[in-house]
């Protein structure tokens, strides 16, 4: 029986060539979309799944202001693991970390750059479930000095020996030299931390650390006993904070704990979230699938859609099959088993779809996705079973409405096949195109959302900026570097900083002391600068002056900026910003205010400017130097700065990024989530064309001979056209009608997470209606031409 069924099934669908490669190919692309999708999702839910302990990121949020403003952080204060630890017995051990990229590794002759290393405590390889292949996993790092390296960056510098034992050695501020105590297998690519070798801490340790309540630089992770209430543990931080930090400082700070394995998915919301690799937000995981599986019912609409404006054709079959003995189950079952078949051949094209596009979606997500699990049971049972609840969907309707036929009634020609059908169709159609609208405005708003972001005025020149990293070895050759790339045409500037613009840069504690009034602590950003730093990115100043460069007074100047200007008078909103001038500002020993910036945006536009203040201070240390080249001879330009750096430093290659790619870095999940939202809603309008289209094909169909007789009766080719194509049009404008108020509705909502943001323009919404309008013609026209141009003589010969 099920042989027949499949045998039944294959000849109409042979037979009927066009419906069926509509639904195949509108099935195909949905459930591509849908299994790429699945493969993202499943891709970003492995992360972290091997590791098995009850972790915890221990997390800030910092109050910077009077006005309250907070910033959620990942970075903790060095105290803080072992006096959490000690104060709380639901704190079972703890791990900080260290990190630092192009660490610089020598053996012998052999010199290597390390994309990450961290510094950790002992207790890491008992927290974190990272394969040792050779050495003490549980006191590998316990003593100074000791190093477990990955089995790459031994391959590195090893080859084949053995490297335990072996001594490694790190140039920099100060020579260190480490010990290889253990070999870890490589991590693996679905983990949030991400190294190529691990230091002992206990090598940078030093007695005043213990003491350093003031800055964050570093990662804490806990494992928590079990059965620990979480909330209540976090109930009792702000006294923990009352009790070991100064005065009042505490109120700026609250504590929270975050379970490692949602880190990674988890913590759009936290800043300086350094080493949290390919951190992606799990609502916009949600998102994606939400949108393919909107993608996969438009396409099973389209056959619930044809079925039933096709069910004439299949009205005879019924009767006559029932009036030799069908049962209607019978006849369910085998319009099931139609929909099935298609529903798997529409898998396989699927698949090579999948396969098509996994590289482009590897590139645009940075990720490594493959189709391999599909060696796993589970996903492959889901595919199959998915193909299989898809046939059964697409089909069931169709199916139970066929199988009601009476035989009786059709055979004798008196049942009304279809009657009151057209509502539901439309219905189906609206809900197509309202989808597809939607997500067609959505893309639009996103898209300019980020270009806007992209292009706003940040406050200062961004162009032809060319930004070099610096580490321990080679900030100490700044100055000469500097000189030998000043002076050239190919150069117009040169200036160094600790950080770089759009990057969440560090919070600092600092005092400030006016003349006429109380002294007060505050948290604020910091961002430590050359001298010429302001010059450089064009920065203006509202009042004072710029820092005079006497590397005497390095840490005597501060320029602040208009935030954090009307921060400091707050108490005093009358007296304007340039009495701030000379006021003692400061951290250590006390300097002043030289100048006062005007605001400048140096985060992403997802974030207002908050309070800041500069420092020229040479002796903090410089991470990158700004290079602003000639514009018109980049190429030479370029080659110019290579050759200077290797002359300078030639043990260590040169990293450098234009500071507009570093712009579009951070703004790389906006960009990432607006063109994959525009493949979705792209493909959706796709399948919704393709259902109109064959629903166009039948409707021309079943009324040439209507045509036939109109135009004999003159009516015009246009006419015709209009005839065939307006219910179609009328449809796609209802849903506009639904879509657009929907649409802007998600969008204000989608916007509130941007301090700086565009205007919903009805000019989009217009746009978008008429758009899909010319899309829905088109695809309309197509088939309404081809019938109102036909031989009306042709269609009438049979009458």
């Amino acid at each position: 029986m099920i042989k027949n069924y499949l045998k039944v099934a294959w000849r109409n669908l042979w037979k009927n060539k066009v419906f069926s490669a509509i639904n195949i190919i509108g099935l195909a692309v949905g459930m591509a979309a849908c299994i790429v999708i699945m493969l993202f999702v499943h891709y970003e839910k492995s992360f972290d799944d091997f590791q098995t302990q009850n972790i915890y990121r221990l997390n800030e949020v910092q109050t910077i202001g009077s006005e309250g403003a907070k910033q959620k952080v990942a970075l903790s204060m060095f105290p803080m693991g072992p006096t959490l630890q000690q104060e709380f017995p639901e704190i079972k051990t703890f791990s900080r970390i260290h990190w630092t990229d192009k660490y610089q590794l020598t053996e012998k002759d052999k010199k290597i750059f390390l994309q990450q290393a961290f510094f950790v405590d002992s207790t890491f390889l008992k927290i974190f479930n990272f394969q040792v292949i050779r050495g003490d996993k549980l006191n590998g790092l316990l003593k100074p000095h000791s190093a477990m390296i990955t089995e790459e960056t031994a391959k590195k510098l090893f080859g084949d020996q053995d490297p335990i034992g072996k001594t490694i050695t790190h140039y920099s501020n100060d020579t260190t030299s480490f010990i290889v105590t253990g070999v870890l297998a490589n991590v693996p690519k679905n983990s949030q931390l991400q190294f190529d070798a691990l230091f002992s801490f206990n090598t940078i340790i030093r007695p005043d650390m213990y003491k350093n309540w003031g800055g964050n630089w570093l990662d804490t992770y806990f494992v928590l006993t079990p059965g620990t209430n979480q909330a209540a543990l976090e109930a009792k931080f702000p006294a923990y904070l009352k009790k070991y930090l100064k005065g009042d400082s505490w109120k700026y700070y609250q504590l929270f704990l975050l379970k490692y394995k949602d880190v990674h998915a988890g913590s759009a919301d936290i800043g300086l979230d350094y080493i949290n690799f390919q951190k992606f937000d799990k609502k916009t995981t949600n998102l994606f699938a939400i949108i393919a599986l909107i993608v996969l019912v438009i396409a099973c609409v389209n056959f619930i859609n044809l079925s039933t404006a096709r069910s004439v054709e299949r009205a005879k079959e019924v009767g006559i099959r029932k009036s030799i003995g069908a049962y209607r189950f019978q006849l369910a079952a085998q319009f099931l088993s139609e929909t099935v078949m298609i529903s798997f051949l529409s898998l396989v094209f699927a698949i090579v779809l999948v396969e098509l596009s996994l590289p482009y979606i590897n590139n645009l997500s940075e990720r490594d996705i493959t189709l391999n699990v599909f060696n796993s049971f589970g996903v492959i049972g889901a595919v199959f079973g998915g193909t299989i609840l898809v046939g059964l969907l697409s089909g069931i309707y169709p199916a139970i409405y066929l199988s009601s036929f009476q035989a009786v009634k059709v055979l004798k020609g008196s049942i009304q096949v279809g009657k009151n059908k057209g509502l539901m169709r439309n219905i189906l159609v609206v809900t197509q195109f309202t989808s597809a609208i939607f997500l067609m405005i959505a893309t639009v708003f996103v898209l300019r959302q980020l270009n806007f972001m992209q292009k706003q005025d940040p406050g200062y020149t961004r162009d032809q900026i060319v930004n070099v990293k610096l580490d321990g070895v080679t900030y100490k050759k700044y100055d000469q570097f500097k000189n030998a790339l000043s002076g050239n045409t190919l150069v117009e500037g040169v200036t160094a900083s600790q950080d770089i613009l759009g990057s969440h840069l560090d919070q600092t504690g600092v005092t400030f002391r006016p003349h006429d009034g109380p002294r007060q602590d505050l948290g604020t950003t910091l961002l430590v600068v050359d001298s010429n730093y302001l010059s450089l990115y064009n920065m203006k100043l509202v009042a004072g002056r710029n820092f005079s460069g006497d590397t005497a007074m390095d840490t005597r100047q501060y320029i602040v900026n208009e935030a954090l200007g009307h921060e400091l008078l707050k108490d005093h909103p009358k007296r304007p910003l340039s009495s701030l001038v000379g006021e003692h500002f400061g951290f250590d020993s006390l300097g002043t205010i030289v100048g006062v910036a005007k605001n400048f945006n140096f985060n992403s536009l997802h974030y207002k400017v908050e309070p800041l203040f500069m420092i020229s201070a040479r002796k903090f240390g410089f991470g990158n130097v700004s290079v602003k080249i000639n514009g018109s001879r980049t190429a030479e330009a370029l080659a110019f700065i290579k050759a200077k750096w290797a002359a300078i430093n030639p043990d260590s290659p040169i990293e450098y990024q234009f500071l507009d790619d570093h712009f579009n870095e951070v703004y790389k999940a906006d960009s990432q989530q607006s063109q994959i939202v525009g493949i979705l809603s792209g493909l959706a309008i796709f399948i919704s064309c393709l259902g109109l289209f064959g629903l166009a094909s039948y409707s021309a169909e079943k009324r040439v001979k209507e045509i036939g007789v109109r135009k004999v009766l003159g009516a015009s080719v246009q006419r015709i056209v209009i005839l065939l194509s307006g219910r179609f049009l009328v449809l796609v404008l209802i849903a506009n009608v639904i879509a657009i108020p929907l649409a802007l509705l998600a969008m204000n909502r989608w916007l509130r997470d941007f301090a700086y943001r565009i205007d919903l323009s009805a000019t989009v919404a217009v746009a978008v209606l008429l758009v899909s309008v010319i899309i829905a013609m088109v695809t309309i026209s197509f088939q309404a031409v081809k019938a109102a141009t036909a031989n009306p003589v042709k269609s009438l010969r049979s009458e």
